[in-house]
């Protein structure tokens, strides 16, 4: 299929694309509770004559278009989970379900992925190699959907993988890449300090764990700033500090939770060790006790060049792109990593900001809106990018 082809095919598919993305967005489930959706999808993929397999990994669904089994295999996929995030925006589609919203874009994922299924199940005699569209459960809760989807075969015979993300700080009618180390790896921890508590006028006579949590906060602050290399990036935040809730009285306890982001092992052990030691030096001078849970996040998403390229190529044919932008990796998770220590594949950035209808609230916001134009230049770019792969890898 030539650009101009393409093109049209996509812009005769945005009215319906964008009704799949509202539908979404007015019912999104959590992740590793998502029910309607992985069957919504599942109806849609069948409606067009490819093969699904649901369940897959748990809840994840998988669609097969398959020309000829010894011809190349690429894979798109999207996720579909949504945020325990109460949707406040003023527009027909919010959210209906309390306290949940699709505040990450994986409604319009879910709805790109699934019109470049339908734009491709339709030429499907014209294709020189088969299409595996992985749509993904749970990718904003560790262990994450990708690994699971992968042992239960969802990457069996797929030679290579695009991912997208849809993104507020970039302008509709652009589209990010990186080459290489595209995210970090998102750890989390709970930290419980246990003391001994009391009166509040007399904290001589108690074991404060408030002012050990203090102390600490502060404390693995210095462990950023002074035992690791300036020039290695490190994240450090503290998200959640839970004391008590008397003004005269001293807790038994304080909880704290928060993230450490590295991208690379070598750096995440490396905080692992300055907070355990950090922890245990707060033991001797204060005289808490505590208890660790730490939690390993997602590996870093590393793209291959080769991918990449094509993916910057096709982007330069579509004439709705105004313009690709090599983006700086960021401390960002995501576990499209998985499928990448797998098989070669890239993952890029479609700009959905638009400022002149509030589409510009970041990710994780209550507020968060797309310019669903942006996702024309995403069905766009990931077809021009799957037919370059099939037509380079059949030479």
């Amino acid at each position: 299929m030539d650009v101009k082809s393409l093109e049209s095919a996509v812009n005769n598919q945005f009215g319906e694309m964008v009704q799949l993305r509202r539908h979404l967005h007015m019912y999104p489930e959590l992740s590793f509770k998502e029910v309607h959706t992985p069957a919504y999808i599942a109806e849609y993929l069948r409606s067009l004559d490819i093969d699904v397999q649901e369940g897959v990994g748990g809840r994840g669904v998988v669609g097969r278009l398959i020309v000829d089994e010894s011809l190349p295999t690429i894979a798109l996929r999207a996720d579909f989970d949504a945020l325990p995030i109460q949707d406040l925006k003023d527009t027909p589609y919010k959210s209906t379900v309390p306290g949940v919203m699709h505040a990450c874009g994986h409604d319009a994922h879910t709805a790109i992925v699934l019109t470049a299924a339908k734009i491709l199940s339709g030429m499907k005699d014209e294709l020189k190699g088969n299409i595996v569209f992985i749509h993904q459960h749970a990718e904003e809760v560790d262990p994450g959907g990708a690994i699971q989807m992968i042992a239960d075969g969802c990457l069996d015979g797929v030679d290579a993988i695009f991912g997208q993300h849809v993104s507020t700080s970039l302008d509709v009618g652009k589209i990010g890449y990186k080459y290489g180390t595209a995210t970090g790896i998102p750890d989390d921890f709970t930290i419980t300090l246990k003391g001994r508590g009391g009166h509040a006028s007399r904290p001589h006579d108690t074991i404060d764990p408030v002012a050990a949590g203090i102390a600490l906060c502060n404390q693995l602050q210095y462990a950023v700033t002074r035992r690791t290399n300036a020039m290695d990036s490190v994240v450090l935040s503290i998200t959640m500090f839970d004391a008590g809730n008397q003004h005269n009285v001293i807790p038994d306890e304080v909880t704290i939770g928060g993230t450490i982001r590295t991208f690379n092992h070598d750096m995440q052990d490396l905080m692992i060790k300055e907070l355990n030691r950090t922890l245990e030096g707060l033991v001797t001078t204060t005289r808490v006790s505590y208890t660790l849970d730490y939690m390993k996040g997602y590996p870093p998403v590393v793209n291959d060049d080769e991918m990449t390229d094509i993916v910057v190529e096709s982007a330069g044919r579509i004439s709705t792109v105004n313009e690709t932008i090599r983006l700086e990796p960021d401390l960002g998770g995501e576990d499209f990593s998985y499928y990448l220590q797998r098989v070669p594949g890239t993952f890029f950035y479609t700009g959905v900001k638009n400022s002149s209808f509030k589409a510009d609230f970041p990710h994780h916001h209550a507020h968060f809106d797309i310019d669903e134009k942006g996702m024309v230049n995403a069905v766009s770019v990931m077809l021009e990018s799957v037919f370059t792969y099939l037509e380079k890898e059949s030479r």
